[in-house]
């Protein structure tokens, strides 16, 4: 069978991704071969730290033969990055060397075919410097598909999609238009099609408490329910506008594949706690699959090796299919 690589890039260097990148390795058969984009240097400290022992393949991003790797090996990429201390604390020194690292990522993603691209965990405040909202608007941008994706928080059970991603709540309401809610909708429905042979059921949340406004108007008249009836009138499976403090309820929400939320807190807090971190971010709208496993940089668990490696796991079984 001719497999298809998973690309990873490891991420902020102060984080516990590598640690969970190790423990995914050692209990799990993936078929398709991994390679992993990240230091050499801190690769080493870390298994010694965390008492891990892979055996490291160096390969050459210009010269990668896909049918010669074998995922009994870690398939190393070497970014070069000086390390001074491997549990330093998150700041811009090692930006550059993230952005190397996105860089290798995307020009292996543009000339070969492959299953996709998970990241470990990014610091948005020192590498993003207020230029993009997230990691999904870096990426859109680099690929030119700015305004045109869409972040899945995903679970077979159940899905959640906030319409806008890393904003301040103030200014939410600016960025939510009957276009975006639209074509979210599209993309969701587009991807469980491709992916699962399946047309979602999907519910649209309202913004404001109980869909309701004390103002003139409002954004569920404006925006939410007109863009719903036009979905409805071409075919889409959704309802809405639906209350945020009820939608999440087990006879509600069991109805649907995916609930649209307005803003990331609106839709990510009930799902994290109904799933944990049992739950893969995925964007939607890049020429590749793109998924980030959902937990952070979390720093203060750095070297003390007792995080659970649950999402990335699902992330790349998510890949390896």
């Amino acid at each position: 069978m001719n497999y298809k690589p998973i690309i990873v890039v490891a991420g902020e260097p102060y984080s516990v991704f590598l640690e969970i990148f190790f423990k995914s390795k050692k209990n799990n058969k993936f078929k398709n071969p991994i390679i992993l984009i990240a230091s050499h240097n801190l690769l080493i400290q870390q298994m010694k730290r965390l008492d891990f022992h892979f055996k490291i393949n160096l390969i050459d991003e210009k010269k990668i033969n896909f049918t010669k790797l074998d995922n009994k090996y870690i398939n190393l990429i070497d970014v070069n990055f000086k390390f001074t201390n491997i549990f330093d604390k998150i700041s811009n020194k090692s930006n550059s060397y993230i952005s190397n690292c996105f860089k290798i990522a995307l020009e292996i993603l543009k000339k070969n075919n492959c299953k996709g691209l998970i990241n470990g965990p990014i610091s948005k405040k020192n590498f993003l410097k207020q230029k993009f909202l997230g990691i999904t608007e870096f990426l859109s941008s680099k690929v030119n598909k700015n305004n045109q994706i869409a972040m899945l928080i995903y679970n077979k059970k159940l899905s959640v999609s906030p319409i806008t991603t890393h904003l301040p709540l103030k200014e939410v309401h600016k960025y939510i238009t009957k276009g975006k809610i639209i074509n979210q909708v599209k993309l969701i429905k587009q991807f469980y099609i491709n992916e699962f042979n399946k047309d979602p059921k999907i519910a649209i949340t309202g913004l404001n408490p109980h869909c309701e406004s004390n103002y003139k108007s409002s954004e569920e008249d404006k925006m939410i329910k007109p863009a719903i009836k036009y979905l409805i009138k071409n075919g889409y499976k959704v309802n809405g506008p639906f209350s945020a403090d009820t939608i999440f309820m087990k006879e509600q929400s069991k109805k649907y594949d995916v609930i649209i939320g307005m803003y990331h807190d609106q839709v990510l807090t009930p799902i994290k706690t109904l799933m944990g971190f049992d739950a893969i971010n995925i964007t939607l709208g890049l020429p590749f699959v793109r998924i980030s496993p959902d937990h952070g940089p979390n720093t203060a668990m750095l070297g003390k090796n007792l995080s659970k490696p649950n999402s990335l796991i699902q992330a790349l079984k998510f890949l390896d299919k």
